[in-house]
């Protein structure tokens, strides 16, 4: 057993294969009673010491059978929910590398305690990793204010202050778990990836962090306030029959997760205009105060390394099996209502022909889909801050086995490797793979991983050299052919020259 004192009182973590492991640390108070919806306050602090042995709850869940097994988690839920995790080579003093991980899932489902985010892998490699439960869904992401006359003031972004003050919990208290409160990097996927960048973006957070990993969320399909009324919190109301202000703090927390839009049906939904209307962070010019490319680029974040990728085939879906030309334009029109659709599909079809990738309808489809929704805009960000910092491009190609591989190198597949937990449960193992070669890519990930968090350049040994992102794009493809290349996927990129970042909503 290891005992530290943080700012709230001592808590006590276990010994794990050479490695201090703390759970269920709280952050914050429970956000519960009169503080639902209401931005993060201190912990009560505490005099006896704290076992840190467990799990914390986690936040409310979304239910649907549309989740993949190897993110369903079995814990306690609880809106109760502010805790946090910290895996550390030692207590000592050491002043290590901090890596806080923001988990994914739509902001309705996930936790930092799931099996899939141990942070033992990275931490052998001499960092500090943090993992963190934030508020999600109708307590996280729902903007109340003008609905209640101010009596509930949520902005729709308390889930993001959840995170702000977790990274203050981080600047406070590292220092006794081993780390360098000068040196914290904060990396997220999907969900956790559009965290990372509101965090880029939103005042109360500058000095909590000192670099940026997004992974597959690059931030541009948040809420205008309007988006956030019109789309999350008035049917929430709706469904539930009243504004009363004390009626909503007074609702079991079952009501209020049935009231607000669900998230798998909204983003399994094929018509794109409705794809996206799931609770999320929202640009309200106060707490997060605009949209992340122009943010970049004005310097507010002069010198900071930041990384940012995708995965290959983000958007692939096998639903999209037997799609013919006539509905492939259809389709991709209504991607990008008022632009030339005929243009893009050709742009694409001329590109992947070149390199011998199919293009066939649905080929094309997913792959104009993934440069709408993750490719374009995480290259844009890119570019916006190159000028201002290091800058790295990243394109995870791994096939994942679901599906007997139909899925490509689908939406976080890149995960397991990162934590090099691909094979932790036969779940994990079905959705990211198992073998040598899987664990050499593990093994080489966590390698660049933790260097960029150490240094800011994720060049190693096992990946190979990693220059940053410029004028010839050099990309660094993760696979089982790693290595860079300079401007991969360039006659798609350049496809979208002249369509808005805005535009790919």
């Amino acid at each position: 057993m290891t005992v530290v004192q943080t700012n709230s009182g001592p808590v006590r973590g276990a010994r794990d294969n050479g490695l201090a492991v703390f759970k269920g640390i709280p952050y914050a108070a429970p956000p519960v009673g009169d503080l639902r919806w209401m931005p993060p306050q201190p912990p009560e602090p505490w005099t006896e010491t704290r076992d840190a042995l467990e799990f914390g709850n986690i936040a409310p869940q979304e239910k649907s059978p549309l989740i993949p097994p190897a993110l369903l988690i079995d814990q306690p839920e609880s809106e109760d929910c502010l805790y946090l995790n910290v895996t550390t080579p030692g207590t000592d003093g050491g002043a290590r590398p901090v890596m806080v991980w923001i988990h994914g899932g739509g902001f309705y489902i996930g936790s930092g305690s799931q099996d899939l985010y141990d942070g033992a892998g990275l931490a052998s490699r001499g960092v500090v990793v943090v993992t963190i439960n934030y508020r999600m869904g109708a307590f996280g992401f729902v903007r109340l204010k003008e609905l209640t006359n101010g009596e509930i003031p949520s902005t729709g972004n308390e889930g993001i202050l959840d995170q702000a003050a977790a990274l203050e919990w981080v600047r406070d208290n590292i220092a006794a778990f081993g780390g360098d409160p000068g040196n914290v990097t904060i990396f997220g996927e999907s969900a956790g990836g559009m965290s990372v960048v509101s965090l880029l973006s939103m005042p109360a957070a500058r000095g909590l962090f000192h670099k940026a990993i997004v992974q597959s969320g690059p931030g541009h399909t948040h809420f205008s306030v309007d988006e956030a009324l019109d789309y999350i919190a008035k049917p929430m109301l709706e469904a539930f029959g009243t504004r009363d202000p004390e009626a909503l703090r007074a609702a079991r927390t079952e009501e209020m997760q049935a009231a607000v839009p669900a998230f798998m049906e909204a983003a399994a939904n094929p018509d794109p205009a409705i794809r996206n209307r799931w609770a999320k962070p929202v640009i309200d010019g106060e707490t997060i105060t605009g949209w992340p490319e122009p943010i970049l680029g004005s310097g507010t974040h002069a010198g900071l390394p930041l990384m940012v990728g995708t995965t290959r085939d983000e958007m692939s879906t096998a639903a999209l099996a037997g799609l013919g030309d006539g509905d492939l334009a259809e389709r991709v029109r209504s991607l990008v209502p008022g632009h030339d659709a005929n243009a893009l599909i050709e742009a694409y079809r001329a590109a992947r022909g070149q390199r011998l990738a199919p293009v066939d309808p649905a080929s094309l489809y997913a792959a104009i889909d993934t440069s709408r929704m993750m490719g374009v805009p995480s290259t844009r960000l890119l570019d916006a801050h190159r000028a201002h910092g290091p800058v790295y491009h990243y394109v995870f190609d791994w096939i994942s086995p679901a599906m007997d591989g139909a899925s490509g190198a689908q939406h976080g597949v890149d995960i397991g490797f990162v934590f090099g937990t691909h094979d932790v449960t036969p779940d994990t193992a079905g959705m990211f793979g198992r073998g040598p070669a899987a664990d050499a890519l593990a093994n080489a990930t966590m390698d660049a991983w933790t260097a960029f968090a150490r240094t800011g350049d994720p060049s190693t040994e096992t990946l190979g050299a990693w220059p940053p992102y410029g004028e010839t794009r050099a990309t660094m493809m993760i696979g089982p052919l790693a290595g860079v290349r300079e401007a991969p996927f360039e006659g798609e990129r350049a496809a979208w020259d002249g369509i808005a970042t805005s535009d790919m909503r």
